[in-house]
C-alpha cells in the first residue's frame, strides 16, 4: 500500500545529545515516532499526532518544516526494496531520500520516500 503522508523536518545541531533530547521531548509529550531518518544536522520523521508535535517543537524553538512524502508498505523480505525502487526508477521517478521502519518479526515494514512526483508514484504503485 502506498500513501501520501506528511513528515516533520527538523534542524538539529550536530553535537551530542541533540537527537536524544528531541526524542525524549516527544516521548514525554506522548508523541510516538513511527519512522525516523537522521542526516548530519537534520531529523526527518513521521508521528501519530502531527499537529501536536509541530506545536510542541515550535515552543522549544526548533526550526521545522512539513513535507509531503510517500509512505509505502512492503514485505519484510530480501529484494522487496529493490523491486519498489526499480519500479519507480523505471518510470522516471527520482528518489531524493528514503528511510523506514524496522522489524525483526512480521511480514511488513514501511519506507518513507521523498520522490520527484508523488502523484505519479502513487499511480505507478497502485497499478
Amino acid at each position: 500500500m502506498a500513501e501520501r503522508v506528511t513528515e516533520i523536518y527538523v534542524i538539529l545541531e550536530n553535537k551530542p545529545s541533540q537527537l536524544g533530547d528531541l526524542c525524549s521531548f516527544l516521548a514525554e509529550n506522548d508523541i510516538n515516532i513511527e519512522a525516523i531518518g537522521v542526516f548530519h544536522d537534520t531529523a526527518k520523521f513521521c508521528v501519530q499526532n502531527l499537529n501536536k508535535a509541530v506545536k510542541l517543537l515550535g515552543k522549544l524553538n526548533y526550526t521545522t518544516e512539513l513535507r509531503d512524502v510517500l509512505k509505502v508498505d512492503i514485505e519484510n523480505r530480501p529484494g522487496a526494496l529493490a523491486e519498489l525502487t526499480t519500479k519507480l526508477g523505471d518510470e522516471g521517478i527520482n528518489i531524493e531520500y528514503c528511510y523506514g521502519t524496522l522489524a525483526r518479526k512480521g511480514s511488513a515494514v514501511s519506507v518513507i520516500m521523498d520522490v520527484s512526483n508523488i502523484e505519479r508514484a502513487l499511480q505507478v504503485l497502485g497499478e
